[in-house]
């Protein structure tokens, strides 16, 4: 454990620079970005590794949901509780060469059971990544300008998903889905490096108002409290001796912190809202070059890569970003902009995904995915912030890891599968093109729940981020 604790990294004595900041900024989004890369890019080569691996779309459907899923979020959680108390650049660093090295290797796979292993494995490194990063955001920018920095943070969707685009398309045109593999992994360790050498650790809370209180800092579980509690210390109780008292403690600690942060109106609607949407977003993520391929066969796969590609990379992106200005702008006047804009995109956004399900043209189709990319991106930057402003400073990387194991256990790990299952049981009556391009679209249900929570949430967020900052509602 030594080699991640705090005294591992110097704390600046003092603020750091601005152009400091932003480098840090930059940098953590290069990290998420490859994060994206990572884990978009077996989306966008599925076609090549169904052809040449003889999948079925159910085999499809785990390896880009459940089994990246499913140690992704459980162990963000423990991950999250030793970078609220360690050096958090280095558990980042460690995870990030985690990742990119399973990614690398996905491309000697030679069958079903090879690629779930690595897929568990880039699984296992990323849970590592986005927790302790929002808490190190969070502690260099203030959180008049959080959402404004965690939207640039969230561009790294965009980018990492245009990258695997056009970088993993043209590798597998010219070489093979398998060197694209090796291609978008290998230089995430050379980041890893960077990132370790170059980005200090700053002080905990350093962007909050002195004085304010936070109720998690020094917290020791002792006595259980409930039923909960005492099923956690008669667990502790089969554990070596040494380790009982510890068990029990951290168990307690994760059950108050996740009942405290749950117990808040907003941050519970900001999961639901996130939840939702994710579902619809990494379903049709990851099942878009399958649907191009099956409902447009005339049309270049090249070109689709291309502009999907370009697409995320201008529409997606400026969505991202202008979401988190938009927000931070209104939000001084209003904090119920923090469920509004999101919410009025959202709808804006069903019509145009509609259609570009449905049109006939590939070129309508492509033109029509801009402006739903565009509107799509509103949400990350507010939402991000909203669970760090409103958790103590103690367990910040916690509560986004919480806000993404309930959000990705459903949205990662079900919405691909659910899609590829679907699409599945569809084949026999409407034939592969029409069950996917019906699968895909069933998700607009989801986008639906995200907007009406978002729009409650703006009811509540006056009320939750004056119990949080200290600030009059």
């Amino acid at each position: 454990m030594s080699m991640v604790q705090e005294t591992a990294a110097p704390v600046p004595a003092a603020a750091p620079t601005r152009a400091y900041r932003l480098y840090v900024l930059v940098l953590l989004t290069a990290v998420y970005t490859f994060n994206f890369i990572d884990r978009q890019i077996i989306g966008i080569l599925s076609p090549y590794i169904k052809a040449d691996l003889s999948l079925a779309d159910w085999q499809l459907g785990l390896l880009k949901g459940f089994a990246f899923a499913v140690l992704y979020t459980t162990l963000g959680i423990p991950i999250a509780r030793l970078a609220d108390r360690y050096n958090r650049v280095t558990i980042i660093s460690i995870a990030l060469a985690l990742w990119s090295g399973f990614t690398a290797i996905s491309g000697a796979a030679m069958n079903f059971m090879h690629l779930l292993i690595a897929r568990i494995g880039v699984g296992v490194g990323e849970a590592g990544g986005s927790p302790p990063s929002h808490s190190l955001i969070s502690d260099y920018y203030p959180k008049e300008n959080r959402a404004g920095a965690l939207a640039f943070f969230a561009m790294g969707i965009p980018v990492g998903i245009t990258l695997a685009y056009l970088g993993g398309g043209w590798i597998t045109e010219t070489l093979s889905w398998r060197w694209a593999f090796l291609a978008v992994g290998a230089p995430g360790l050379l980041l890893a490096l960077l990132l370790k050498l170059t980005v200090r650790e700053p002080k905990r809370g350093a962007t909050e108002a002195p004085g304010r209180a936070d109720a998690f800092s020094a917290m020791e579980a002792g006595e259980p409290r409930g039923a909960v509690e005492k099923g956690f210390l008669a667990f502790s109780k089969i554990m070596p001796a040494r380790a009982r008292a510890a068990t029990f403690r951290e168990l307690a600690t994760l059950w108050r912190a996740a009942r405290h942060l749950l117990s808040i109106p907003t941050y519970r609607l900001a999961v639901v809202a996130v939840t939702a949407i994710s579902f619809g977003a990494y379903a049709v993520g990851t099942w878009i070059v399958d649907f191009f391929a099956r409902s447009h066969p005339g049309y270049s796969m090249m070109s689709v890569l291309f502009w999907l590609g370009v697409i995320n990379g201008t529409a997606y992106a400026a969505g991202t970003f202008l979401g988190g200005a938009m927000v931070d702008r209104l939000a001084r006047r209003n904090k119920a902009a923090y469920g509004l804009v999101p919410c009025v995109a959202l709808l804006l956004h069903g019509p145009f995904f509609i259609g570009a399900m449905w049109v006939p043209d590939p070129v309508w189709s492509l033109i029509l995915w801009a402006p739903a990319h565009l509107l799509i991106g509103f949400y990350l930057g507010p939402s991000f912030a909203l669970a760090q402003t409103l958790a103590p400073v103690s367990i910040r990387a916690l509560s986004t890891a919480i806000f993404f194991f309930i959000l990705n256990m459903i949205a990662l790990g079900l919405g691909p599968t659910f899609v590829g299952v679907f699409s599945s049981i569809l084949i026999p009556a409407l034939g592969e093109e029409l069950a996917l391009r019906v699968a895909l679209t069933s998700v607009i249900v989801s986008g639906l729940i995200g907007a009406g929570a978002f729009y409650l949430m703006s009811r509540k967020v006056h009320a939750d981020w004056a119990k949080a900052t200290g600030e009059a509602p």
